[in-house]
Order: structure tokens, then C-alpha cells, then sequence
């Protein structure tokens, strides 16, 4: 049985969720890992499970440890997942359901869910889902706007592939149908170009006339969408997984996204995916590098690479395989100064927040927590 969150709880600060992350000059997020394999398709042994109870004892400690959220990817997938012997990302769940569990058990962490809002839901569907869990997280759910892009997936739904910036023309109405259930207090009528409502009504609302909008886009019309509705947008690198490529690319990048937010009266949030691999000893750290890609599994990390590669979605495209392989957006690697060092220089290229994932969760986080998080305390990158 997973355990409740020991931290204390925040809320008396009267501080939405939202405004108490953000207050932080570097965002802390967890990237939990709910399919097998995490993100490296690596044999290379490890605690890491897809387990409700483990993505539970994660999250909680995160928390714990004084992390603002946690983020859980969908995805659907045939038999075998990504292939290989250790049938990469096969056993998968559910980050909607697994964030409703994860509410009672913390206290001020953000839940982030990912939703394919294109794979037959409706506006009302997903308007009351997440009125709901808004109530059972007191204000600390958050719901990332996703429209596929995989062939298979939409096959799996009996579905045919959309365009893509169609795609984000319905994720538009889509996401405008729900802000409308969750702030007009009169029965909804409305026929759209893609979905239809006769008297819809949502109660109860959201606490904060919203759940937290989340997106992850780098397309032209995946972040004029972007800039529409959501509150924090997960960014890519433009450069692929090397940070010093990274830091010289992200600056106009994030200007960017925060400029097109402006345009339209906003002000967003700009989240990237860190993996971090951290040691005592830069060595040490890249030792393990090493070592992830020394016990990849080739047919698994081949097929994952492919799969990013051949889609009509524009983020990720600068990755290696070898990048795939370990994981995450940009490597964060070396000693926890270095690792702290490599956050600062994010910060400065307009990342509001890191979103990291490790390779072993558990005592990748408990080290995290040990040297890392003071030292970014004394950097200025967390409030006290």
C-alpha cells in the first residue's frame, strides 16, 4: 500500500498551486516513470518500474523533497511495445488514472496528466474528468493537451490519421469547448466544425476557473495553439541532447513561445526534460553514460529511434539515437555542482523549469535530493 506525503501542507499560504511553482526561479517537475523502461531501452539493471506503487513511492518522495510536479506520459501500444528482448514500453498505465490515485496521497505537488484528447473523447467527457480531479487535487491537477500523431495509434481507435495542423485546428475548439464548461454557469449550446453540445453544464468547477492547461509543441500551429491556452508548455531542444548546443539554441526559442503567449494577453511557462545522470565524480557520471548505452537493447533503441524520427511531429528531431537510447531531452550529466551549473545555464536560456527523469528512479532521486537540491538552493534556482 503506497504511503501518504509527510510534507507539510502548503496550502494555507493562499497561493494557487500554480502561482506557488512558479514562484521558484527554476520549476522542479518529475517526469515518473509509468511505462516499462522508462526512457532508455537499456538492460543495464535498475529498480525503475512502471508499478503503481513504485510511480507512487516516487511521487511522494518528490514531494517530500520539495519537487512542484509530476508529469505522466500516455501512450498506446501494440504487443511487445518497442520490441526487443525486454519488449521496451510494453506494460504502460494510464497517467489519467494514476494521477486521480496519486491525490490523496500528496499534498501540494502538481499531477500532470497527458490526454490524446483526438482519440474519441469529447469536450464534456473531459471538461467534468477534470473538474473532478481539480476538486480531489484541490486545485493541483493539470491536463496535457495532446492530439497524436501515430498512424497506429489512431488505427488502434479504429481512426484515421488526421493532418497535422488540422490536428491543432480541433485541439483549438476542443480545449475552447471545455474553458466554456468550466466558466459559464448556463447550460451550454453550441455546434462547432468537429463537436456538438445540446444543454452541457459542468459542476462543479474548477477552484481556480481552470485546471492547469499544459501542451508540449514546436510547430508554428502546435504553439500558436500553445500560446492560446496553456499554462505551462513543455519545450524541445532544437539541438538535440547536447547541453552546450542546447543553451545556444534554447534562448530564441523560448523568446519565441513567450512572445506569441504576449501576443494573445498571456504569459506562459517554459518546461524542458532534463535526464540527469549524477554522481560524486563527473566520472563517475559518465561512467554510467556509458553504461546505459554499452547494455542497450539494439532492436529496442533502434525502433524507438525510428518511430520519433518518421513522424510528422516536429519536436525531438535533432536527437541522436544515442540520445534516444538514454533518454530524456537534454543530458544533464556530471558531478552535482556540474549538474547544478548545467540547470543555471538552462535558466538562463529562458526555461522556466526543469521537468527531469532519471535512469534508476528511486536512488537517483534520494542522491538528487542529498547534493543536488541544496546546491540549487544556493544558486538561487529554488525559493526558500
Amino acid at each position: 500500500m503506497p504511503r501518504m506525503s509527510t510534507a507539510p501542507d502548503l496550502s494555507v499560504d493562499g497561493l494557487t498551486p500554480l502561482e506557488r511553482a512558479t514562484r521558484h526561479p527554476l520549476m522542479l517537475g518529475l517526469f515518473i516513470p509509468l511505462q516499462q523502461g522508462a526512457w532508455s531501452p537499456s538492460t543495464w539493471p535498475r529498480g525503475t518500474s512502471w508499478s503503481f506503487d513504485y510511480n507512487a513511492e516516487c511521487t511522494v518522495r518528490a514531494e517530500e523533497l520539495g519537487f512542484d510536479l509530476v508529469f505522466g506520459l500516455a501512450q498506446w501500444m501494440g504487443k511487445g511495445g518497442y520490441g526487443g528482448e525486454m519488449r521496451f514500453r510494453e506494460n504502460a498505465t494510464d497517467p489519467l488514472l494514476v494521477t486521480a490515485a496519486l491525490a490523496p496521497l500528496t499534498r501540494n505537488v502538481i499531477l500532470i496528466s497527458t490526454v490524446h484528447i483526438l482519440y474519441g473523447w469529447h469536450p464534456l467527457h473531459l471538461a467534468k474528468f477534470a473538474a473532478t480531479l481539480d476538486h480531489m487535487s484541490r486545485g493541483r491537477w493539470g491536463l496535457n493537451v495532446v492530439t497524436g500523431y501515430k498512424p497506429s495509434e489512431y488505427e488502434m481507435f479504429g481512426l484515421t490519421p488526421i493532418a497535422h495542423d488540422l490536428r491543432y485546428e480541433m485541439a483549438d475548439e476542443f480545449s475552447t469547448f471545455m474553458r466554456r464548461l468550466w466558466t459559464e454557469d448556463e447550460n451550454l449550446t453550441v455546434e462547432g466544425r468537429w463537436w456538438r453540445m445540446t444543454n452541457a453544464f459542468v459542476a462543479p468547477k474548477p477552484r481556480h476557473g481552470s485546471v492547469i492547461m499544459v501542451n508540449a509543441a514546436s510547430s508554428g500551429t502546435g504553439l500558436a495553439y500553445a500560446a492560446r491556452h496553456s499554462d505551462l508548455i513543455f519545450v524541445t531542444s532544437p539541438a538535440g541532447a547536447n547541453l552546450d548546443r542546447a543553451c545556444e539554441a534554447l534562448p530564441d526559442h523560448n523568446a519565441r513561445i513567450k512572445a506569441l503567449a504576449r501576443a494573445h494577453g498571456r504569459e506562459v511557462k517554459t518546461i524542458i526534460n532534463p535526464h540527469v545522470i549524477c554522481r560524486e565524480t563527473e566520472k563517475e557520471a559518465w561512467d554510467q553514460y556509458r553504461a546505459i548505452l554499452a547494455h542497450q537493447d539494439p532492436v529496442a533503441a533502434d525502433n524507438f529511434h525510428r518511430t520519433f524520427m518518421g513522424g510528422d511531429q516536429q519536436s525531438w528531431k535533432a536527437a541522436t539515437r544515442e540520445d534516444w537510447t538514454v533518454g530524456g531531452n537534454v543530458h544533464v550529466i556530471g558531478s552535482p555542482p556540474q549538474v547544478v551549473d548545467g540547470f543555471v545555464r538552462l535558466r538562463k536560456a529562458g526555461c522556466d523549469g526543469v521537468q527531469v527523469n532519471f535512469y534508476d528512479y528511486l536512488p537517483d532521486l534520494e542522491f538528487f535530493g542529498a547534493r543536488v537540491l541544496p546546491l540549487m538552493k544556493e544558486a538561487g534556482l529554488r525559493a526558500d
